[in-house]
């Protein structure tokens, strides 16, 4: 199997069109051979515990024409690759730490797939508040996870150091944005890459010729 570390955030709408870009690669070629492991990557990092208006959010960002235009593309993209999104359904912009924590926790038991679906299905689907507790526990439920111990995690301090030193070890090896993506711990491919990319790096670790015919 060849690893493949993804940094990711949740909350980045090209972290979702990467994701279901590689996913697409993967259902064509179920001999991938990729052993997938997400990794975090705050884009907001001081983001207010209690998150803001995402609408608050963008415009202090990219300005209205700007969150406007954003806001299009995004939509254009997903509409055009039949990817599921409601984002103007996305009324607050979290803080994701806890979404990690989260991602990291279900790692350790073999679900972090399920869970990364899952919220990111919570935020850009349902509109719902993935910096909620509440709304975390659910999700780690829906995926076999045990509730209560979920949210005691997120009621302490548990592992946030940890993932504020795996934030910022990823900084140090030059990693600037989401989603990036570490082949074999040895080549970075950077962005939302489409998925005959994907299919070129999976024909050259096994030698077959790439196709997205079987679609």
């Amino acid at each position: 199997m060849t690893t493949l570390d993804i940094f990711s955030d949740p909350v980045c709408p090209f972290c979702l069109i990467g994701k279901s870009r590689l996913e697409r690669a993967m259902a064509v070629r179920p001999d991938h051979g990729f052993s997938v492991v997400w990794h975090p990557f705050q884009l907001n990092p001081t983001m207010p515990k209690a998150g803001l208006s995402r609408a608050d959010y963008l415009e202090a960002k990219f300005g209205q024409a700007g969150a406007v235009k954003m806001t299009q593309q995004i939509m254009d993209i997903c509409k055009a690759e039949g990817v599921e999104l409601n984002i103007l359904g996305v009324l607050r912009q979290p803080n994701t730490l806890d979404a990690h924590r989260l991602i990291h926790w279900a790692g350790l038991e073999e679900r972090q797939g399920p869970v990364v679906d899952a919220i990111m299905r919570a935020f850009w689907v349902e509109g719902r508040d993935i910096g909620n507790a509440t709304v975390l526990a659910e999700i780690a439920q829906s995926c076999g996870m045990e509730r209560a111990m979920v949210e005691r995690l997120l009621a302490s301090d548990s592992d946030i150091d940890e993932i504020t030193a795996r934030d910022q070890y990823a900084r140090q090896r030059g990693i600037k944005a989401v989603p990036t993506f570490v082949i074999g711990n040895q080549h970075a491919v950077e962005g939302a890459q489409p998925a005959e990319l994907w299919l070129k790096v999976i024909e050259d670790l096994q030698g077959v010729a790439p196709s997205l015919s079987k679609q």
